[in-house]
C-alpha cells in the first residue's frame, strides 16, 4: 500500500560538475563511447568529473548539488507522513481532507512489531503475539460489545473493525453536512494520505542517510528505500558519493 512514484527531475551528474566548475569558468561535456561495436553510443562522465563529484562530497562542498532537483509522489499513512514532513528544504504539497470527503483508504501492518527495549527507536524486529492480547484484554476493553467475539483470532479484522466505525461516523457527519475540516479529526492515523515531495539532491540524500538506517521505523524506512532507488538510477555518481560521504 505504501508507494513511492517518479515524477519529474532536472539536471543530472554534469549538472553538479558545472556548477561546481563555473568558478572557475570552465564546463565539462559527457563522453560517449560503445560497450559494444555494433552498440549504440552511451554517455558518461569523464573519470575526472567523477572525481570532482566525490571530492565535492567528501568535503562537504554542497552547493553544487542544489543545482538538481527531483519530485515525487508518495502514497503511505498519516503517521509515515508526519514522520517525513519534519526534514527541511522538501518541497511538500499534500492532499487535503478539508477539501476531499471521498472515502479514504486505511494501512494495515503484516505484522505488529514488538516495543524497542532501549526505546531509542519505536520497535524491534520481533513480532507481538497479537492473539494473546485480543484473548487476553477481551472482557476488559469491550465488553457488552459481542460484534468482537469473532474478532478474537483475527488482529487484521479487529483494526478494520475500529477503521470501519471510525468511516462510519465520518460518513455520518459529513451526511449531516459537517464541513470536513472538522469531519476528518475522527479519522485514525491509519488512514492514507498523499503527496507531492519534490527537492535538491542534497536534501533527499540527508533524509535517507537518516530514514534509511536500519534502527527507524520500518513504514518510513520503507518510503526513503523507494526514493534512494529512483535518486540512484538518475544521479548515480552524485548520489553514491552523498551517500558516501553523509555524516
Amino acid at each position: 500500500m505504501i508507494d513511492v512514484t517518479y515524477i519529474d527531475h532536472m539536471g543530472s551528474d554534469l549538472s553538479v560538475v558545472n556548477a561546481a566548475r563555473v568558478s572557475f569558468g570552465k564546463k565539462s561535456e559527457y563522453i560517449y563511447s560503445r560497450v559494444d561495436t555494433n552498440g549504440p553510443l552511451e554517455k558518461a562522465l569523464h573519470q575526472r568529473d567523477v572525481k570532482l563529484i566525490r571530492y565535492l562530497a567528501k568535503h562537504k562542498h554542497i552547493s553544487p548539488f542544489g543545482h538538481a532537483f527531483a519530485s515525487f509522489h508518495v502514497k503511505a499513512p498519516v503517521f509515515v507522513a508526519r514522520q517525513l514532513v519534519k526534514h527541511k528544504f522538501l518541497r511538500w504539497n499534500e492532499i487535503s481532507r478539508r477539501y476531499v470527503d471521498e472515502k479514504p483508504e486505511f494501512y494495515v501492518p503484516d505484522v505488529w512489531r514488538k516495543r524497542s527495549e532501549d526505546k531509542k527507536q519505536g520497535s524491534s524486529d520481533e513480532a507481538v503475539d497479537m492473539l494473546y492480547w485480543l484473548v487476553v484484554d477481551h472482557e476488559l476493553s469491550i465488553e457488552g460489545h459481542t460484534q468482537y467475539d469473532s474478532m478474537k483470532a483475527r488482529p487484521d479484522e479487529w483494526t478494520s473493525f475500529v477503521n470501519e466505525k471510525a468511516l462510519e461516523l465520518y460518513d455520518a457527519m459529513i451526511n449531516s453536512d459537517v464541513a470536513p475540516e472538522q469531519a476528518r479529526m475522527v479519522l485514525p492515523q491509519s488512514m492514507m494520505t498523499e503527496w507531492y515531495w519534490s527537492g535538491s539532491l542534497d536534501a533527499f540524500a540527508d533524509m535517507c542517510h537518516l530514514r534509511c538506517k536500519p534502527d527507524t521505523q520500518a513504514e518510513t524506512r520503507e518510503v526513503a528505500e523507494k526514493i534512494e532507488d529512483l535518486m540512484m538510477n538518475r544521479f548515480p555518481v552524485s548520489w553514491e558519493a552523498l551517500r558516501m560521504y553523509a555524516e
